[in-house]
C-alpha cells in the first residue's frame, strides 16, 4: 500500500485547513489509520485516528474541538479538517495506516506499517 498526503501550507493563526491522504495498492477499507505531526526538535505524536470503518474516532486533548478526521473508503481516501489553527500547530503532518481486522483506533505509532511522505503545515501572521 502506498499513502500519499496533500493539502499542506501556510495559515494564519485561527485559519483552517484540509489535509488528504489518498491510499493506494489496497482499498482504505482494510486499514486502521491515523495522521501523526512532528515539528522540529519533537517526537512525532498522533493527532487523529480512525477505525477501518470510519466510525471510531481519537483524538489527544491537544487538537479535540478542532480537528476532525475522516475516512471515504470508496474514494480510497482520508482526511483531517483542522480549524482554529495555533502557531503550536506547525509540523510536518504525515498519514499512517496499517492492517486490522477490528474496528480497533490505534493511537501508538509503533502500530502503524504505512506512512506517507509528509505534508508541512505552517501557522504563522
Amino acid at each position: 500500500v502506498q499513502l500519499q498526503a496533500s493539502g499542506g501550507g501556510l495559515v494564519q493563526p485561527g485559519g483552517s485547513l484540509r489535509l488528504s491522504c489518498a491510499v493506494s495498492g489496497r482499498p482504505a477499507s482494510y486499514y486502521a489509520m491515523g495522521w501523526f505531526r512532528q515539528a522540529p526538535g519533537k517526537e512525532r505524536e498522533i493527532v487523529a485516528a480512525i477505525s477501518r470503518g470510519g466510525t471510531v474516532r481519537e483524538y489527544p486533548a491537544s487538537v479535540k474541538g478542532r480537528f476532525t478526521i475522516s475516512k471515504e473508503n470508496a474514494k480510497n481516501a482520508m482526511y483531517l479538517q483542522m480549524r482554529i489553527l495555533k502557531p503550536e500547530d506547525t509540523a510536518v503532518y504525515y498519514c499512517a495506516a496499517t492492517d486490522t481486522v477490528s474496528g480497533e483506533v490505534l493511537t501508538t505509532r509503533s502500530r502503524y506499517l504505512y506512512w506517507g511522505q509528509g505534508t508541512q503545515v505552517t501557522v504563522s501572521s
